[in-house]
């Protein structure tokens, strides 16, 4: 079984053509020149543009401060990593290209914000004008792109190219739920007060483009192929074992349930890897 679903995201991820740059590139550009033709290409600009809209959006989202709270966590890519462990011992395809896919999204989001240097919403507005959920969130420079987007998206990018289905209609159906979802959870970094509108749109984008190219980096250079061998099994029962206690700690701080299912997907991981390297072949 393993094998099959291994080979299938392999050839998956094979099929994938450089043309899937066009779509987010030309969205790139349309929303360059919505900048242009609103004189928003200062951060002035850039805020007053959208503050009509971050506000109607901040207080339709924020209605569900907590479910609101528990979804941004998955723009937490240790979180939203974590509850994709066990994918590790069955389709370890996937993780070679995640693994790609995340430093280059870590690199991207690091870059684009230091170009950028937008403030947060909590840094330039008044507080008591918007719901914020959690810790105010008072940076300066660092709102545009939003680095939670971009790691949602590039998490799901990976997984909707990986299951891609065969048929027409089910593709359809898929990319329909990919958009929705993704647009779901990158929103609920506006809900909770953390970033604009165009923030999480641009951060979507640079998602999508970042697991796109993990993907074909990643086919070009297989450089992680090592995980799937069993020699190196003691290194993900350490990895685990100690993302465990790491995830418990956020618990014990926050005690969000979106935690506890990461802490599940660990555990089954950890037990699952073991089990796996201390069975007789």
């Amino acid at each position: 079984m393993k094998g099959i679903m291994n080979e299938t995201i392999t050839k998956n991820f094979s099929r994938l053509k450089l043309s899937l740059y066009v779509l987010p590139i030309a969205l790139l550009l349309v929303i360059l020149l919505f900048f242009y033709v609103h004189n928003a290409i200062n951060v002035t600009s850039y805020v007053e543009v959208q503050k009509e809209w971050f506000y109607y959006l901040n207080a339709k989202l924020g209605q569900l401060p907590q479910l609101q709270y528990n979804l941004t966590q998955m723009g937490d890519a240790f979180v939203f990593l974590s509850l994709l462990t066990v994918l590790i011992i069955y389709t370890p395809k996937i993780w070679e290209v995640l693994l790609t896919a995340s430093i280059l999204s870590a690199i991207l989001s690091k870059i684009l914000k230091f170009i950028f240097a937008v403030p947060r919403p909590a840094a330039v507005l008044d507080h008591d004008t918007f719901i914020i959920v959690g810790k105010p969130l008072i940076s300066q420079t660092n709102s545009l792109p939003s680095g939670h987007s971009i790691t949602i998206f590039t998490v799901l990018t990976v997984l909707f190219f990986a299951f891609m289905p065969k048929k027409t209609f089910n593709k359809a159906q898929w990319y329909v739920g990919f958009l929705l979802i993704g647009w779901m959870l990158i929103n609920t970094r506006v809900a909770i007060g953390a970033h604009f509108p165009l923030d999480v749109i641009i951060g979507g984008v640079v998602g999508y483009i970042s697991g796109i190219s993990g993907i074909f980096i990643n086919n070009k250079f297989p450089i992680w192929k090592w995980i799937n061998l069993r020699k190196y099994n003691p290194f993900f029962m350490v990895l685990f074992a100690a993302s465990i206690v790491i995830m418990i700690s956020k618990i014990e701080k926050d005690n969000l349930l979106i935690f506890y299912f990461s802490l599940i997907s660990l555990v089954c991981a950890l037990f699952l890897i073991t089990r796996k390297y201390f069975k007789k072949e």
